[in-house]
């Protein structure tokens, strides 16, 4: 069976796409995020031996000249997700710039610096052939997650024991797993008025700064690995109804006899994952643009290049002639890593002769599909630092 283009549908019958191509510029920005614990202001810190490192990188597909055109209105720029929105995008992302696609994302420190909360959502494309825009679901889901993130704690809510009674029941937030972010933010997409229909595929993850405790929720082919050393110690399973078919999160329109075959999934349909991390452990969460084009081995390359280089860069000569090094640079090195994993991504998307992992996974369904698939990817890098 030869599949020039095989399109990700909510709907069972899909229509083949041809691929279009694009060779990425490469930069290197020297700006990023560091999300750590912060001290609260009513009651003396908790210790929070954790540290999170978190960058960001995007890049959406090229338009297809050939395929359907959706007349669409973005979330305008002075509601609060279009606010938000904007804000995301405006994170320094040389290279690829703003247009992120279909793909969203958030990165949000929980209360009280009690650690991080970030997740990826794939809007599912399969949607422009009925004339709705994939990426407002998207957008929605991820804006609703960092919401009710912004005000929960990644396990149970802090207090010092040594505070009196009265002092530790004025500890405001809840307790919120990845699993319940998702369903919440879901229910958030459902009373979008500005989302008419769509799906998504989402991946969300917390990072506890006080433990150490990595907890995930993944609905679809988006997901996460993590790196530790050279090694991949842990890779998030695909979720799929079948082949390039994923689990996933829907809206459907008041009309729903036009989608009797849609797929529709459910939060707690969910895959969830709970282990502890590691000084030095990498995270890496991306949407499917990535795992369909980079294999595993290939980002723990790109990485430990990216990590060696910033080691050289960090070390100076003294008047001595000493070597010393200088200042912190994990926020910008994770930074380096998920620009040059998705500038990689974009190079491999355009390449016909290079056998893809998407290549592989469809010669295993009988079918033929050579190189890269193009997509929207976007991946987020975050580096675990902990205190001795």
């Amino acid at each position: 069976m030869v599949l020039p283009f095989i399109s990700k549908h909510p709907l069972l019958c899909k229509i083949p796409r041809t691929l279009p191509k694009c060779i990425p510029g490469i930069a290197l920005s020297k700006q990023a995020r560091c999300f750590a614990s912060s001290t609260p202001s009513s009651s003396p810190p908790l210790p929070r031996p954790y540290r999170f490192h978190v960058g960001a990188s995007w890049a959406g597909k090229p338009h297809d000249p050939r395929g359907p055109r959706v007349n669409t209105d973005p979330f305008p720029p002075d509601s609060p997700i279009g606010k938000w929105r904007d804000t995301t995008l405006s994170r320094p992302n040389p290279g690829a710039g703003k247009h992120i696609g279909e793909d969203f994302f958030y990165i949000q420190d929980m209360r009280e610096g009690s650690g991080v909360s970030l997740g990826v959502a794939d809007g599912v494309g399969g949607w422009v052939e009925s004339g709705i825009d994939p990426s407002l679901f998207s957008q929605a889901l991820m804006y609703h997650a960092h919401r009710y993130s912004k005000v929960a704690w990644p396990g149970e809510p802090e207090v010092d024991p040594m505070q009196e009674y009265e002092e530790r029941e004025q500890v405001e937030g809840w307790e919120l797993s990845p699993v319940e972010c998702l369903e919440s933010a879901y229910g958030g997409v459902l009373r979008e008025r500005y989302v008419v229909a769509g799906s998504s595929t989402a991946c969300i993850l917390t990072l506890n700064a006080s433990t150490g405790m990595l907890r995930a929720a993944n609905l679809g082919d988006s997901g996460f690995l993590i790196i530790r050393g050279s090694q991949v110690i842990y890779q998030q399973r695909s979720q799929t109804h079948f082949f390039n078919c994923p689990k996933q999160l829907s809206k459907l329109p008041v009309a729903q006899k036009r989608f009797s075959r849609a797929v529709v999934d459910h939060p707690k349909d969910a895959d969830l994952c709970e282990l502890k991390l590691r000084h030095g452990d990498l995270i890496i969460a991306y949407t499917d643009g990535l795992s369909d084009n980079v294999f595993p081995s290939e980002m723990v390359a790109i990485c430990g290049l990216v990590a060696r280089q910033f080691q050289l860069n960090r070390r100076t000569i003294t008047p001595v002639g000493e070597m010393e090094f200088e200042g912190s640079a994990e926020d910008q090195e994770v930074q380096a890593m998920a620009e040059r994993i998705v500038d990689y991504a974009r190079i491999c998307m355009a390449n016909t002769k290079r056998v893809s992992p998407f290549e592989r996974a469809a010669a295993r369904e009988g079918m033929y599909f050579r190189g890269g698939k193009v997509d929207d990817v976007t991946v987020l890098v975050t580096m675990v630092q902990e205190a001795i």
